[in-house]
Parts: structure tokens; C-alpha cells; sequence
């Protein structure tokens, strides 16, 4: 670091923690060891980032977020808070993680997904639940409240607007099980 990102004295930073320039770090974040965070990010209060997280350049995560332990954030990554992030993650560049997302363990999320938290009439449903070891694809779209179980292929530019209950692939507008 060299003197040009700001870090709040009121957090926590773990051993080996490194920060690129011009990040800023809130008050109350909490920060494991052998983490890394990019240029030009933004690391909102209440933030809890775990152990060996690599978090790339313009990524913003807002007030509430938890990231679990050997996870990877690309670059341009956004979550609006409130959101949980599982262990062994990785979220590709250009994601937008909704108010509310919670991502399981071992989930890829590929690049531009998008998920939203509020309906047609701009209620504040909350966002999608995304089942451990699951795969959604580039440009996937899923609406708000939605439930991805366990082990689910969601296919490239998808939209999700129902539940996907069980295992399987899921692809379309809107998505559907195919397999």
C-alpha cells in the first residue's frame, strides 16, 4: 500500500493482507488472513471477508456482506448487501450480486449474472438462494426470491424467474430443466 487507499482504523485486518491503491475500507469490516483486494475498491462497514479471499480491481461490497473462507471475486463485482457468499466460490467479473443473494459453498458464477431483489411493483422480495456446487452461466438474469437447489446448472444467458428445485440443467427464457 502506498498511502493512497484509506483503511479504517476501526477494523479488523488479518495476517499477510495485502491492499492495492485507492481501495477504501470502512469501519467494522472484518478481514482474515492471506487476503487480497484489488485497486479502486470500495469495502463497505459491516463487511466480513474470510481467509484466503482474492479479491480482484473495482469491486464494491456493501454494508452486510459476508464472503466465505478461499474465495474468488473477479473484477467489477457488486453486491448490494445483505448478501452471503460461501466457501470455495468463485464470481466472475461483472456480476451484481442483489440485496439479500446468498451463494453456497463451491458455486462458480460465471461472468455479467445478474440477480435482482425487488419485484414489478419495486418491492423488496430479497434475493436468489443459490444452492452449494451449482454452475450459472454467462449473462444468466434470476429474479428476485428465487431458490437454485444443490448441484444446478443454470446455461448462459438464462433467465430465471421459478425455482429450481431439484438437480439438473437448466436453460432458456425462461429457464427450464432439460436434463
Amino acid at each position: 500500500m502506498d498511502g493512497s487507499s484509506k483503511l479504517s482504523k476501526n477494523s479488523q485486518y488479518g495476517e499477510n493482507f495485502l491492499v492495492g491503491e485507492f481501495t477504501i475500507i470502512k469501519d467494522q469490516v472484518e478481514i482474515g488472513k492471506d487476503v487480497k483486494i484489488g485497486n479502486f475498491c470500495v469495502i463497505h462497514e459491516n463487511v466480513k471477508i474470510g481467509d484466503n479471499v482474492d479479491i480482484r480491481d473495482y469491486v464494491e461490497l456493501r454494508s452486510g456482506t459476508v464472503i466465505g473462507n478461499d474465495t474468488y471475486i473477479d473484477s467489477r463485482v457488486s453486491s448490494s448487501g445483505n448478501c452471503k457468499v460461501g466457501n470455495k466460490v468463485t464470481i466472475r467479473y461483472d456480476t451484481i450480486l442483489a440485496r439479500g443473494v446468498e451463494i453456497g459453498d463451491g458455486t462458480y458464477v460465471c461472468p455479467r449474472v445478474m440477480t435482482n431483489n425487488l419485484d414489478t411493483e419495486k418491492t423488496q422480495i430479497g434475493g436468489a438462494k443459490i444452492g452449494a456446487n451449482s454452475f450459472i452461466g454467462t449473462n444468466a438474469v434470476i429474479q428476485h426470491g428465487i431458490h437454485i437447489a444443490e448441484d444446478v446448472v443454470i446455461g448462459s444467458m438464462s433467465f430465471v424467474n421459478h425455482d429450481c428445485p431439484e438437480k439438473g440443467v437448466y436453460v432458456g427464457i425462461p429457464a427450464r430443466k432439460i436434463k
